[in-house]
């Protein structure tokens, strides 16, 4: 495909506008994570301090995904995600208030990072299903692209702008930028068309055909369920941040500090993953495969490499390359897992649904955090790590074996899929779910 129609999709102007907004709003978070921990440390809370606000922003998130999954598709995914970020720019303002005053009451940081993870949880559900409202179908992929690399580019400009700009002003003033950032991301979600919520129709038959809560939550999970191939990578992805990816983030630094050159050698390997997802995302623009679910579980694969590196004893510069390769398989793993569920999950489920395979990456993420230290006391760091690099080949290839995963094709272009009844087409591979 030419640069020229790669570059289509960033033409149509309610997409760049969101693509603005969005990017905005995720260097501004990603700057405000590393500057509050500046100023909580900087004001004397210490490690204890740090650790119960950053469990006060986490818990949150996790624990009301699914609430705002079933009220973003109740209200739509364009006012979730506006009273999302208007919240998430008053506890940000909320923050530089206590901050200024010295050291601030604890519990005036854990109640503001409480309602910024709460918030979270109502904008994280409804992102993936904005998206097919703003795109055409045919363009899901792409836009899932840019959205991917937007995302990798941030996480590696904030922390660096935020340990300068806290060198030279202070911490406060990094939290002030972040808000001005939730409040760009306002005005875009204002500028956007405004759409309906889709409605449809209940089929829960614990509920007798009403639209409650708990019922629409339970059409999301029967539909969530039949889709073999969704549920099933759902349950890896949450068991990846269990066994790989929690032990990774705390032994990695570990390893850093033993024989790799200390905190300098431990930013470069995660600024590679970074760019190794910028440069995976990139590379997505334009490409739709043939199977997106095979291609998406076989780039998975290269989330073994890093824990591999480092409990082979290999040197920096392989870890970084294998770092590399694990952020490019992460973007393209993203990609073409979220364009597989907005192009086959029901509209009006979408964010129920996101919800749902949302809550199942974050739930045992902690728990693999917590447990990665003492684990490591028993078996040593190189057997954790090992363990997780083995883990996870083993994971991708018992998820390759299914069929219902091999057999998901992209549905045939269909501009109108959006208005379409209900009803969905069965995937192949797959079976009706049988009644609760």
């Amino acid at each position: 495909m030419t640069p020229d129609r790669r570059l289509t999709l960033v033409r149509e102007r309610d997409f760049r506008r969101f693509l603005l907004g969005y990017t905005t709003s995720m260097l501004g978070s990603a700057m405000a994570s590393v500057a509050l921990t500046f100023a909580i440390l900087e004001s004397g809370g210490g490690g204890t301090v740090l650790g119960r606000v950053m469990a006060a922003r986490i818990l949150p998130l996790v624990l009301l995904l699914l609430v705002g999954g079933v009220i973003s598709d109740r209200t739509g995914s364009r006012r979730s995600m506006l009273t999302a970020d208007v919240v998430r720019c008053a506890t940000q303002l909320g923050l530089v208030a206590v901050l200024l005053g010295g050291r601030p009451p604890q519990w005036a940081l854990l109640g503001l990072v409480g309602l910024w993870g709460t918030a979270e949880a109502l904008f994280t559900p409804a992102l993936g299903a904005l998206l097919p409202q703003l795109v055409r179908p045919d363009s899901l992929s792409d836009a899932n692209a840019l959205m991917e690399t937007a995302r990798s580019a941030a996480s590696i400009a904030g922390p660096v702008l935020a340990g300068l700009l806290t060198a030279a002003v202070n911490a406060s003033s990094v939290l002030a930028l972040d808000a001005a950032s939730y409040a760009v991301s306002v005005v875009v979600l204002l500028l956007l068309p405004r759409t309906e919520p889709h409605r449809e129709p209940h089929t829960g038959p614990s509920t007798g055909g009403t639209s409650s809560f708990l019922g629409q939550l339970g059409d999301a999970w029967t539909e969530f369920r039949s889709h073999t191939w969704l549920w099933v990578t759902a349950v890896q992805g949450c068991l990846f941040n269990l066994v790989v990816w929690g032990p990774f983030l705390v032994l990695g630094p570990v390893v850093a500090e033993q024989r790799l050159g200390g905190a300098t050698a431990w930013g470069l390997v995660m600024a590679m993953y970074g760019c190794g997802a910028v440069t995976g995302g990139l590379v997505m623009i334009g490409r739709r495969p043939r199977r997106p679910m095979l291609v998406s579980t076989v780039a998975a694969l290269g989330w073994s490499l890093p824990s591999a590196a480092l409990a082979g004893g290999c040197p920096p510069a392989w870890v970084c390359g294998a770092a590399l390769a694990a952020g490019a398989g992460s973007a393209v793993c993203g990609t073409l897992f979220a364009t597989s569920v907005q192009r086959r999950v029901r509209p009006g489920m979408l964010a129920r649904v996101n919800a749902c395979t949302s809550f199942g990456a974050f739930v045992l993420g902690p728990v693999g955090l917590a447990a990665a230290g003492p684990v490591s006391s028993l078996i040593g760091t190189s057997g954790v790590l090992g363990f997780g690099a083995m883990w996870q080949v083993a994971a991708v290839v018992a998820v390759l074996a299914l069929p219902s995963v091999r057999a998901v094709f992209p549905p045939p272009p269909c501009p109108e899929r959006q208005d379409s009844p209900p009803g969905r087409a069965q995937d192949p591979g797959e079976r009706a779910p049988s009644a609760p």
